[in-house]
């Protein structure tokens, strides 16, 4: 007599937003700062542990749908990672400053909100160098404890925060300095194609250091000596939720494909990785209806 199998299918709709990632620090002698990224995706009201699916079919369908996270407007086209064009328009964490931050234009009296640049911009800020493939400068916020969940998003597998700046504004204007000897963008098909090999970056922290010695000290002259401060702490290792890593990558766009299907392999930065080389970045997607089952 043939055994029944009961399969439990689970399902979610609604509309997403970037997969949020919380992180558990390991107690590991040859690694003592390693970090494991655990990924829940928020779809509607409901928040999906993505770690849990991984090694499972899964399908998600686009029912075509996209609603502004802002205002809940519907608009036929995402803007800035999930708004409509009137939010686009008219508030600041849209503005051209938040890609350029050394563009910030609050003291100009021209934020679109001042308020929000206050509670965002006007604080702490880390100039951080990151693992991504390739060594990398970023910026990002202040975090009690040195781990941001920027370096998550970006898919860095070490990172280290070597600045400490009081506002957003300083913090591009170092990182353009310092992105004329470092690279300030992810390739994000190197990223996706394995774990990269270890750098050291406390060594590459300390050349920077040397590269961009005369910025620094027309910062510190300019706006005070405490307005950037060196950092000396121990880079992070981050370990992702990965089966296998893609040999080709075949991008899924989800505007043209509205429903695929697969084994889910892994997840990084904010991409899944399905069986077959094909990776989706969900965070692009901000807004969308979409429906989820495994």
């Amino acid at each position: 007599m043939a055994t029944r199998i009961n399969i439990q299918m689970q399902s979610w709709t609604g509309n997403i937003t970037k997969m949020r990632v919380s992180t558990q620090a390991q107690d590991a002698a040859d690694a003592p700062q390693l970090y494991k990224a655990h990924y829940q995706l928020p779809i509607g009201d409901s928040l999906v542990d993505m770690n849990s699916l991984i090694g499972e079919q899964i399908k998600l369908s686009y029912s075509g749908s996209i609603e502004c996270i802002n205002c809940s407007r519907k608009t036929n086209k995402s803007f800035s990672q999930g708004y409509c064009f009137p939010c686009m328009r008219s508030l600041a964490r849209c503005d051209m400053c938040i890609m350029k931050p050394e563009l910030c234009h609050y003291s100009q009296g021209t934020c679109r909100e001042p308020e929000w640049g206050e509670e965002n911009c006007l604080q702490d800020h880390f100039v951080y160098l990151s693992n991504t493939g390739q060594v990398k400068v970023g910026i990002t916020r202040f975090v009690k404890g040195s781990v941001s969940s920027r370096w998550f998003d970006q898919g860095a597998s070490q990172a280290v925060p070597i600045f400490r700046v009081k506002e957003r504004l300083l913090s591009g204007l170092l990182e353009i300095e310092a992105a004329k000897h470092v690279a300030d963008k992810t390739n994000w098909r190197t990223m996706l194609k394995g774990e990269p090999d270890t750098l050291e970056l406390k060594a590459l922290q300390a050349k920077v250091y040397d590269l961009v010695a005369d910025k620094i000290q027309a910062l510190q002259s300019e706006y005070g000596l405490q307005a950037v401060q060196m950092l000396d702490v121990e880079p992070i290792s981050i370990e992702y939720p990965v089966l296998q890593y893609p040999d080709k990558i075949k991008s899924i766009n989800l505007d043209k494909e509205l429903q695929f299907e697969g084994k889910l392999m892994g997840i990084k930065g904010q991409y899944l990785l399905l069986d077959k080389d094909r990776v989706i970045n969900l965070r692009k997607y901000t807004g969308y209806e979409v429906s989820l089952s495994a």
